[in-house]
């Protein structure tokens, strides 16, 4: 676990900022807040000068000094926040991508340590806060102390012991004030990322369960806890500004004092001869703008610690445990499935107490139809975590001649359908096209057709376009998994592993997704894990997996003759089908009115 430190230093190397451009924008910067500097002075000097009624031309090297600082000030900042936010937002786009690089490698079973509301945080405040790091506590910083450093050496060339106090007092607003900023509002910035985090997920959650929230008349209760939430991060923000002001309080004083000494010090000097009089209103007016400069320190340390907060969290998501697919030798996969060999397999769920494996042993050729069939805990799923690389396992998983977790992109040849598959807020043909992002108009028409959703398609007001809502909300069950299996069939995977893929919808619905499916695959390879065995008996093999063990391997008709669990569940279903067509019928046959 790294250190509050190595959290901020390990998310400066992960924005890997172009060197050049951030010295440049720091030497600058630099340059603007000197021109501001130099300007107060040469404008002090030139009006002092000016007092004494020289000849003009006197005048006129300071006179093109102050313009010269004038327009130089403004014109160095505005090119340091051209080259400053350029390299910081491509800073940004660094670390973002690594971000999501590292989502995709801990995906999906790291993912499930985070809730929706307090990964979107992360994904976007957190990430969005890196942009402080270089922008508000680097760049400053660097500035402020050249800018201080040349200061107070000129007033040590005109005045040595005003120069000592500023010097002192410079110490002090860059070190001592931002501590005790710091110092103040840690408490504070340490909760404001997590605080946000938490006021998201309410939110979030509130808004994905709003219909049950509203049908058990929960919300008085719902709002109230967004409110504490949001009640909870403006008391954190109140602290930290607070924290701010004291800082801004401490600067200006800070500011007063400097003034006030360097006139304290510069009139002596003046009256003994040791400084000509019109450098007096430059003495006392030069550590105004200084500590003007240096007014924006606190601030930045608030930037800060914040932007700790911000780090901390980020590691999180590097601290999760690796799939071992994503730990690969960089060899490619085949797009084309050959085989899958498993060789005493046994694999955990992460924190599980239990294996959900237990030396397991499979082999599969191309072109096979095999279902994997079991009671609920028995480890269909579990099975299909393995085979796609999302699982960490012992023993062996071959895919294709290969071991799985040393060969790169199992998806290659590999499609996979689950019983949850996420449908996003978008239009039909751009949920189809994540399959395949080039595809044409011909090839989505194929697999809108195969999938069986072209009737529905017709009936929508601009078809392919149209908007499905957040997690299709738009879409019934059968609609939302047969638009999944469409984005699956545009990718032509030579592997279709289907986890469960009818598993939330109704016997009819079920039914025909299930027949969809199998008349969509066609002749390519298929792993169909089910707990429904009514449209298996045309697999090519079926396997049954009970407490996390191969119990039986054969086709339908050889399970059904060694009898056991498979052929118990077809019996069972058989008997609910009669008794459902059978109320299917009193119900059809009360409806018919009698007739004399």
């Amino acid at each position: 676990m790294l250190s509050n430190r190595g959290a901020v230093w390990h998310m400066w190397t992960q924005l890997s900022l172009p060197g050049r451009r951030m010295w440049a924008a720091g030497f600058i910067g630099f340059l603007a807040s000197a021109s501001a500097v130099a300007l107060i002075g040469a404008s002090a000097w030139l009006i002092s000068r000016a007092a004494e009624l020289p000849p003009v031309l006197t005048l006129s090297v300071a006179a093109v000094l102050v313009r010269t600082f004038a327009i130089g000030r403004g014109f160095f900042r505005y090119v340091e926040r051209i080259i400053g936010h350029d390299a910081a937002f491509r800073g940004l786009t660094n670390l973002r991508v690594q971000v999501y690089e590292r989502l995709e490698r801990i995906a999906p079973l790291g993912l499930a340590r985070f809730s929706r509301g307090d990964l979107l945080t992360r994904l976007g405040a957190d990430v969005d806060e890196a942009l402080d790091l270089p922008l508000r506590v680097v760049l400053p910083w660097l500035q402020a102390v050249l800018v201080a450093a040349g200061t107070v050496a000129f007033i040590s060339w005109l005045v040595p012991s005003a120069g000592v106090l500023i010097g002192v007092l410079v110490v002090i607003a860059i070190t001592l004030a931002p501590f005790i900023v710091a110092f103040t509002a840690r408490k504070a910035d340490s909760r404001m990322a997590q605080s946000r985090a938490d006021l998201a997920e309410l939110v979030v959650g509130a808004l994905d369960a709003a219909p049950d929230i509203i049908v058990f008349g929960a919300q008085v209760g719902v709002a109230e806890q967004v409110r504490r939430a949001d009640s909870q991060l403006v008391q954190l923000n109140a602290r930290e500004s607070w924290s701010l002001g004291a800082g801004s309080a401490i600067s200006t004083t800070l500011q007063g004092a400097a003034v006030v000494g360097a006139l304290a010090l510069a009139i002596p000097a003046v009256q003994s001869g040791q400084l000509a009089p019109v450098w007096l209103a430059a003495v006392a007016l030069i550590p105004l703008v200084l500590f003007e400069v240096l007014s924006g320190l606190p601030g930045s340390a608030l930037a800060l610690q914040r932007v700790r907060g911000s780090a901390k969290r980020l590691i999180d998501i590097e601290n999760g445990p690796d799939v071992p697919l994503r730990n690969t030798t960089g060899i490619p996969a085949s797009a084309t499935f050959e085989s899958f060999d498993l060789r005493g397999v046994n694999a955990q769920w992460p924190g599980a107490a239990e294996s959900a494996l237990i030396d397991v042993s499979l082999h599969v050729d191309a072109g096979q139809h095999v279902a994997i069939v079991g009671p609920s805990g028995s480890g269909k799923s579990t099975l299909a975590a393995v085979l796609m690389g999302f699982l960490p396992y012992s023993g062996s998983v071959i895919l294709n001649g290969r071991e799985v977790c040393e060969t790169a992109e199992v998806w290659r040849c590999a499609g996979l359908l689950t019983q949850s598959a996420h449908i996003f807020d978008t239009t039909v043909a751009a949920n189809v096209t994540l399959g395949k992002r080039d595809a044409t108009d011909s090839q989505i028409d194929k697999a809108i057709r195969q999938a069986r959703l072209d009737s529905w398609i017709t009936t929508l007001p601009n078809g392919l376009e149209t908007e499905v809502g957040s997690f299709g909300s738009a879409m019934s069950g059968g609609e939302r998994q047969r638009l999944a299996l469409a984005r699956l069939l545009i990718s032509e995977p030579s592997l279709y592993v289907l986890d469960e893929p009818t598993e939330h919808l109704d016997a009819q619905n079920a039914t025909e997704l299930d027949q969809t499916i199998l008349a969509a695959v066609g002749d390519s390879s298929m792993i169909m894990i089910s707990h429904r065995l009514t449209t298996l008996s045309l697999m090519d093999r079926i396997i049954v997996m009970e407490q996390g063990r191969i119990s039986a391997v054969g086709t339908h008709a050889e399970l059904m003759n060694s009898g056991g669990w498979y052929a118990d569940q077809i019996r069972q279903e058989g008997e609910r089908t009669d008794m459902v067509n059978f109320v299917q019928t009193l119900a059809v046959g009360s409806a018919t009115p009698c007739t004399t």
